[in-house]
């Protein structure tokens, strides 16, 4: 591909990303912390891929083959993203079975396929990562050598799961199908604390969280949450058992490796918050949370003893408590849970981004999100309309 002044930008891949500096490598990834902030979320930052890259949670035997592309103009990287070669359809949070089965009856091999994306992690942000200045450009010069890798090697398609909604619209410019999902985020309207929060919602709601924490708060020890020097090394033996045990009851296997956990201690404290249950010294509960520069992302949860609506407390609750007290406009508490709409998580829209070789197959998977993007549109319509808020212009009795 070639800019508007006729020089050639280059696309390369990458194995790993030990031979791609931290700094060139965030240059596009968070420019918005080049002064010592906090990115926008910590995903794609160097730090976060490499621990998965050295903790062995991707590469050989996890169906997660890197193969990172970078963009260079003039012996600079002006755009990166962070590109797998996926053998199957777990880790993603915007499933496309349906899909492969469908290529494969039709006499097809679907895998392996292109994935752009954060492994295991359903958080929105941008995975089209461009220096300032070079957004356009890097984005058309990540996309067409992506799908030209894809077509080069017979891939049956491309994706890009859990990107902005202008990295979306962008992208259905250029010819990717634009597919819609949704999860439930909480927004920060200016409260002024929980209890502020709590007087926008419904009588009942209001009562039922109340409830809902006193009972949490009363399990028999105490709630902590910890961030930055307060993690110690012993806190994430704890988590990985959670992490462990709830891995196994809803995937089957935990996708993440212990060491990813110590390699987090190392490099991600400062982006972490945990929040324990502690009883008689040790942890009975706790959830992990990556902190953003306007965002908290609830990520994992577990527990070795069944508190009632502990989990509500420490995921949800907690999760609010800290977005107030830091100023922070949303918390993203990760993907399904229809549950989180009593708790003041409304549904919202994601996006993703797809390409498929085969230009039958693309038109019927058009015609296919068509009908989903409706569909979806109408049930956050009327799961809004269920949601904990008051209802405009309507007194409410106390």
């Amino acid at each position: 591909m070639s800019p508007m002044d006729g020089s050639a930008i280059e696309i390369v891949t990458h194995r790993s990303l030990a031979g791609i500096p931290a700094e060139e490598w965030d240059a596009c990834a968070c420019p918005e912390a080049a002064d010592g902030g906090r990115p926008n979320d910590p995903f794609t930052t160097h730090r976060f891929l490499s621990a998965l890259d050295e903790s062995g949670s991707v590469g050989p035997g996890t169906g997660w083959q890197p193969h990172y592309l970078t963009a260079h103009l003039d012996g600079q990287i002006i755009a990166a993203a962070p590109l797998y070669v996926k053998s199957h359809s777990q880790g993603e949070y915007i499933f496309d079975h349906n899909f492969a089965h469908a290529y494969e009856q039709a006499g097809a091999r679907y895998y392996p396929k292109l994935q752009i994306a954060v492994p295991f992690t359903p958080a929105t942000g941008r995975r089209f990562l461009t220096r300032p200045g070079f957004e356009a450009i890097g984005m058309g010069a990540l996309i067409q050598g992506a799908v030209q890798i894809a077509a080069e090697n017979d891939l049956s398609s491309l994706h890009a799961t859990f990107c902005t909604e202008a990295e979306a619209l962008a992208g259905a410019e250029m010819g990717l199908l634009h597919r819609y999902s949704q999860q439930f985020h909480w927004e920060n309207r200016d409260y002024a604390d929980f209890d502020d929060f709590l007087s926008h919602l419904s009588s009942r709601k209001r009562k039922n969280i109340r409830k809902e924490r006193g009972t949490a708060q009363g399990f028999g020890g105490e709630i902590v949450s910890l961030r930055g020097q307060a993690i110690e090394p012993w806190h994430w033996d704890h988590v990985w058992r959670f992490y462990q045990d709830t891995g196994a009851r809803k995937w089957g296997m935990p996708y993440l490796t212990r060491r990813f956990f110590d390699l987090a201690h190392e490099r991600l404290r400062d982006d972490i918050l945990l929040v324990f249950a502690m009883r008689d010294g040790a942890p009975v509960a706790g959830a992990l949370n990556f902190i953003g520069r306007d965002t908290l992302y609830g990520r994992y949860w577990g527990c070795s003893e069944h508190h009632p609506a502990l989990h509500f407390e420490l995921c949800y609750y907690r999760a609010i408590d800290f977005a107030l007290q830091q100023g922070l406009a949303l918390v993203e508490a990760g993907a399904q849970g229809e549950h989180k709409l009593a708790r003041g998580y409304l549904p919202v829209t994601t996006h993703s981004l797809h390409w498929f070789g085969d230009a039958g197959f693309r038109d019927a998977v058009a015609r296919y999100l068509d009908a989903e993007r409706r569909a979806i549109g109408e049930d956050i319509e009327i799961l809004t309309g269920y949601g904990p808020f008051k209802t405009p212009h309507v007194e409410e009795h106390q």
